[in-house]
């Protein structure tokens, strides 16, 4: 661990609440099993600064921790503090009650949080933040910099550039993209890791407004460029590869690129500490169009509305929130902190919280996981038909919309 983690002496101590006159036991709940080591010593520091006050970290299998953690709260034996999801996984605990509303004055430090960061962590009918942001992610094109290097190649500025690129490393025997799409999330994350910059900020706005569905020919040209890419530049078979064998033939620098998420950069250092990298948004068709990444927030923490050490829950959220803890979460995880402040000394990371600063959301999660059936499961299951010939990105359009109006009042029209 860097030794750039928390500090514990008065600075912190300002932060934070008087301890209790008395000691108190909590429980934090998250789906990060691989960050224990981590959040551990974050722990660690701030038991130091809280005498009195002992947090009992508890991790989770990520894929069932939603369920896990709804049926604890729903039984009344739910952790004292958890993280929790964002949008409509936030939405789904919050509006059951179970979290405690969250403001500046439980939390002073949300006041300078951003406005999309606390959106995200917030009920859409009335605004009220329940819990914390932790971080965001990026999706966009990670790349073996040696290998580009090898081949004399550069970022690219257009789409064809990207598609130029791609057939020089395929003719260089490179396999140009590791990516396969047999996990199904995958899917999503190409779909716009690719195609952000070609659906654009315009066709973004109008969706928003209400004056666009996914019947727009903005969003199905896109489709059908992302599904040309894969057929061409994807691995053989890719259709039946899945996320981990995936990871491995990037990390092993069999392929030269990979289209996924910020959090993809510390497991590929994992998988292989000599591997260089570098990060690029996707291109649109000119030079001129804006180069625009997926942008989302991963999750929150939040603490019991029913728990009994609510007090010591609420001082541990204070600490989650303070720019001490933003500092050592990006340094230790490297991973984009929200805490406003914080800065990267990671030269990667850097540039990826510069690519966010122009972005779209990360479509489906961001605005169409509010009812069923979600726009993710539905882009998921499409794209794998166009991936593999079995529907047109037009077809996908109309999919798309006649599925969410059954809840997504804008397309009821």
């Amino acid at each position: 661990m860097k030794t750039t983690m928390i500090r514990t002496g008065a600075a912190m101590g300002a932060l934070l609440l008087a301890a209790p006159a008395f000691a108190q036991d909590i429980t934090f709940w998250s789906w990060r099993q691989e960050d224990r080591a981590a959040y551990e010593q974050f722990i660690e520091a701030f038991e130091a600064a809280n005498p009195g006050i002992t947090v009992k970290f508890e991790a989770f299998e990520a894929a069932n921790y939603n369920t896990i953690l709804s049926t604890a709260l729903a039984g009344g034996t739910g952790p004292d503090v958890m993280m929790v999801r964002a949008y409509g996984g936030l939405e789904n605990v919050a509006a059951a009650g179970y979290l405690e509303p969250l403001s500046p004055e439980n939390v002073p430090a949300l006041a300078e949080f951003s406005a999309p960061s606390l959106a995200a962590e917030s009920m859409r009918s009335d605004g009220t933040v329940y819990a914390v942001p932790f971080a965001s992610q990026t999706q966009l094109v990670i790349y073996n910099t040696e290998i580009f290097e090898a081949n004399g190649l550069e970022e690219p500025e257009t789409w064809e550039d990207l598609v130029a690129l791609s057939q020089t490393l395929k003719d260089a025997g490179v396999i140009p993209f590791a990516n396969g799409t047999a996990t199904a999330w995958q899917n999503e994350t190409v779909t716009f890791g690719l195609g952000s910059s070609l659906i654009g900020e315009d066709f973004y706005d109008d969706l928003m407004a209400g004056e666009a569905d996914f019947t727009d020919e903005r969003f199905t040209s896109a489709l059908a460029e992302v599904g040309e890419l894969a057929a061409e530049y994807f691995p053989d078979g890719f259709i039946g590869l899945d996320y981990p064998s995936a990871q491995q033939l990037f990390s092993s620098g069999m392929a030269a690129m990979f289209v996924g998420g910020s959090y993809e950069l510390a497991t590929f250092k994992a998988q292989n500490p000599d591997i260089q990298l570098g990060v690029f948004a996707a291109p649109g068709e000119t030079a001129e169009d804006a180069k625009l990444v997926g942008l989302y927030f991963d999750g929150g923490y939040a603490a019991n509305a029913a728990g009994t050490n609510k007090e010591a829950s609420l001082k541990f959220l204070n600490y989650l929130a303070s720019a001490e803890f933003g500092q050592a979460f990006a340094d230790t995880l490297q991973n984009i902190s929200t805490v406003p402040g914080v800065t990267f000394e990671d030269p990667l990371l850097a540039e990826v919280n510069e690519l966010n600063q122009s972005s779209i959301p990360y479509l489906m999660l961001a605005h169409f996981r509010y009812g069923e059936p979600s726009g993710s499961v539905l882009i998921q299951s499409e794209m794998q038909k166009l991936f593999a010939g079995e529907t047109t990105p037009e077809a996908i359009g109309e999919a798309l919309t006649t599925g969410l109006a059954a809840w997504y009042e804008p397309f009821q029209n």
